[in-house]
């Protein structure tokens, strides 16, 4: 699947998240929410997300499968680190 457009808006403030994220796969579909955190291991990208009454974060967009989340994650990566 094409991603064909990536667009980086960097947080302001410190802290762990740097930047949200949205996407525009196959010219077709919007994906808003998108997440640039700071780990342990460094940068990672994390699909929108929504809190539940357990306070546990579940994926509301996800990729399917592993290619297509590390085809994601490089393109986003390398569109925030420019």
């Amino acid at each position: 699947m094409e991603i064909s457009d990536v667009k980086i808006y960097p947080m302001q403030k410190d802290g762990k998240v740097k930047a949200l994220v949205s996407i525009i796969l196959a010219d077709s579909l919007a994906i808003h929410g998108i997440k640039i955190i700071e780990g342990k291991n460094g940068l990672f990208v994390a699909m929108p997300s929504r809190k539940t009454k357990n306070d546990e974060y579940k994926d509301i967009v996800h990729p399917t499968n592993n290619e297509l989340r590390q085809k994601i994650q490089s393109k986003i990566l390398e569109a925030y680190q420019g």
